[in-house]
Parts: C-alpha cells; structure tokens; sequence
C-alpha cells in the first residue's frame, strides 16, 4: 500500500501534467504552476498528517529543492525545473520524491538519447557526458569550457524537462497504483 495518499497522488499528477504541458509548448514553466504545488503540497501534507505531516513536506521540498538547485547552479536544469521538483517533493515527502527523481532522470535519459540519435548527435553526446564527469570530479563547471553544456545557451541542444518530470511521475504513479 502507498505511503502517498490518494488525494495528494492527485495535486501530485496534475502539477506535473500541467508543466509539462507549459514546458513543452512555451519552454519554461511558470512560478504560478510551482508556488500553487508547493502551497498544495503543504496545505495537503499539513491536513492530512499535522505536524509531522508538515514536516514531511517541507523535507522533501528541501530535498528535491536542493539537488535540483545544484544541477541549475552548473547549468544542467533550469530554474523552472528546479522550482517544480521542489514543489513536487512538498507532496510526496523526500523518501519517495527520491523514487519520483530516479523514474523522471530514467525517462529523462532515455528521451535525450532518443533525440540525439535523431539529431546524429549521440557520438558527441557520449564525448559531452564523459567531459561533464571528469569537469565535476575537479568541482569544475562544465559549462565554462564548452558552452554548448550550458542549458542556457543557444547552442546546446535541450529537452523540455518537465515532460521527463510528467513522465516519469506517471511511471512512479503507476508503479504505486500496482503495488
């Protein structure tokens, strides 16, 4: 049985749903979409657990908030994103915001490599990756030595990834709803 209640399971896909529909229309997902899950998500968690509920959320908020915060600080997500995980850990708390972030980095990966195969990019793709480990092992940032790796830049090539988060948060519904 699921630790996540049905209602917050709910607030949970339609957060999600509606950013991945901003993201990939617009390229960006609104402060309102992200503030209102994070309300929600500790309105909710508070209502339903008190104060334990509460702290629960404002955990997984940290959580999520703070890992997707430094891969916005090396220019490997956007803010955006970073706001949206933050909010969607508000509701499932850090424990199974980390099963959330595990389907939506799964899902994530396989869309890029899907796109850059389409592009006749993954030979790159794979050189890029090995660049990025080796720059984060010295605690350098990769993109001040390859601009492409900066997701704000022009020239790197990016996926919206609030439809990885979308996807990926159907995965972990599902494998919720199963178990």
């Amino acid at each position: 049985m699921s630790t996540v209640p049905l209602p917050v399971q709910g607030v949970l896909l339609g957060l999600v749903l509606t950013a991945a529909v901003y993201d990939f229309r617009f390229r960006r997902i609104p402060n309102w979409v992200s503030v209102l899950g994070l309300m929600a998500g500790l309105g909710l968690n508070l209502g339903l657990g008190g104060w334990a509920g509460l702290r629960m959320a404002a955990g997984g908020f940290g959580l999520a908030f703070g890992i997707y915060l430094l891969l916005y600080l090396v220019r490997a997500m956007g803010a955006g994103d970073v706001k949206l995980m933050g909010a969607a850990g508000s509701l499932v708390g850090a424990g199974e915001w980390l099963k959330l972030f595990v389907a939506a980095a799964l899902v994530g990966g396989v869309l890029a490599a899907v796109m850059m195969l389409a592009r006749g990019r993954l030979r790159r793709t794979l050189w890029n990756i090995g660049f990025i480990l080796s720059e984060l092992m010295r605690f350098r940032a990769p993109y001040l030595r390859r601009e492409e790796l900066d997701v704000k830049n022009s020239k790197a090539a990016t996926l919206p990834h609030g439809v990885a988060i979308a996807l990926g948060t159907l995965i972990y519904l599902a494998i919720l709803w199963r178990g």
